[in-house]
């Protein structure tokens, strides 16, 4: 989630991310193996996903010069650079709101009626709480409760259409 990247990392990626005219819509440092991840997601101000390959390009060699000039990361690392998606990250408030009628798979911090894992239709997104519809029922779930959210892409016959078969 946005709000759970280190802030010494957003206050180095995010100007870059957005002097290159887009939005940073996370990062996360994944440790463990060797070497580790930097994996940064960043979107268009409208926030279509349609970021092309060279505008990711362009945000990983600045940010890359960038990180080690800093030696933010004090361990290899991988940097990876890429847009949203098909099944779009939910990290924001306003991406919350904007993925309202979609269908969205949410993961909480705590349990909630005894699960963690919810897959529904966005309803709403108001006063900071999701609304989904889950199985016919509406739950309500706090935005500081969300650990991992994304859209869930429905494909349609359009999808395919002009494809090699």
């Amino acid at each position: 989630m946005y709000r759970d990247i280190p802030e010494e990392l957003r206050a180095l990626i995010e100007p870059i991310v957005d002097q290159a005219g887009f939005e940073l819509v996370d990062a996360q440092l994944a440790r463990g193996g060797k070497p580790w991840a930097l994996k940064v997601t960043i979107d268009t101000p409208a926030g279509d996903g349609r970021v092309p390959v060279d505008g990711c390009a362009a945000v990983s060699r600045e940010l890359g010069s960038q990180l080690d000039v800093a030696d933010t990361i004090k361990v290899a690392y991988r940097l990876e650079v890429s847009s949203p998606g098909l099944n779009r990250p939910l990290t924001r408030e306003k991406d919350f709101a904007s993925a309202c009628g979609s269908e969205v798979q949410i993961e909480t911090r705590q349990p909630i009626s005894g699960r963690r894992r919810f897959r529904g239709v966005l309803v709403r997104f108001e006063d900071n709480v999701a609304a989904i519809e889950v199985d016919g029922n509406e739950v309500e779930i706090s935005f500081a409760e969300v650990s991992k959210a994304k859209t869930v892409y429905q494909f349609s016959r359009t999808d395919f259409v002009g494809q090699a078969g």
